[in-house]
């Protein structure tokens, strides 16, 4: 099996490793058709979990291969990784300004972004997630083209090994969708279809990121950090704060270092 995927081009070996990632997005979109509440320790230990592989990805997956990429340049190893970090951080924050969105839970007068009041409650839902599932998308096509390039730091295993962990933070993002729509009187087929909408940015991004590696090769480092910093900044602006809100603070931080750790092992013992 593994010999048939490293056959494929690697914008297909993308693409089909963040059809999973979305795959996982839209598995946890169809617990709306089992029931019309979850339960918030659930999903705080799940958004909890979510910030902790997003974390140990953007070192382990992402910071620390840069960092070998980036010895021996012009420059210090670690002059393209902080530019790349900060500017991946600064692109989100931007997207986050701009883009109408609506945070899970939140009153529709709390949407951010430019005019949110013109848009419907279900599509600001699926345009927060989006912002969480740019990053994650971009990072596993970077991953991707950086094999293909036969960068001696970078591994087909590692790269399957952080779109796993990417796909299993995933199930409650699209949980997070599904879930307040359907409370607030929405269909389960429409709430699932809202939900699993939201992971479909990420097979995109994923082309986009391998396709830059391979032209661009010299910007590799750039561009795994960035991706690292986009995801902290998510992980920073909305998983960690989302997962704490509704009391569950114990409980979120030890999913979120369970999460840590179970992604550190698949990138260390996979890659």
């Amino acid at each position: 099996m593994l010999e048939w995927f490293t056959s494929l081009p690697v914008m297909t070996q993308a693409f089909l490793a963040t059809l999973f990632t979305w795959g996982m997005t839209a598995l946890g979109a169809a617990l709306v058709f089992t029931t019309k509440n979850v339960n918030m320790k659930f999903l705080d230990s799940m958004l909890g979990f979510a910030g902790g592989v997003m974390i140990a990805a953007s070192f382990w997956s992402l910071l620390s291969p840069a960092l070998e990429m980036a010895e021996g340049g012009p420059l210090p190893s670690w002059f393209p990784v902080a530019v790349g970090f900060l500017c991946g951080g600064f692109f989100l924050m931007i997207l986050d300004k701009i883009l109408p969105h609506l945070h899970p839970d939140k009153p529709l007068g709390e949407a951010e972004g430019i005019h949110p009041e013109n848009k419907k409650r279900s599509t600001l839902l699926v345009l927060a997630i989006t912002l969480h599932n740019i990053p994650e998308g971009l990072a596993v096509g970077v991953a991707f083209g950086a094999v293909a390039a036969d960068l001696p730091t970078a591994s087909l295993t590692g790269a399957i090994a952080l779109a796993i962990g990417i796909g299993i933070q995933n199930f409650p993002e699209g949980l997070a969708v599904s879930m307040p729509l359907r409370r607030d009187g929405m269909s389960r087929k429409k709430s699932f279809f809202y939900g699993q909408f939201s992971g479909m940015v990420e097979p995109v991004a994923a082309v986009i990121g391998a396709v830059a590696v391979l032209f661009i090769q010299p910007l590799l480092p750039y561009a795994l950090s960035f991706a690292a910093g986009a995801m902290i900044f998510v992980v920073a602006e909305e998983v960690i704060p989302g997962s704490q809100e509704n009391g569950n603070t114990d409980l979120a931080s030890l999913f979120l270092m369970i999460g840590f750790a179970v992604m550190m092992i698949l990138d260390v013992a996979l890659g």
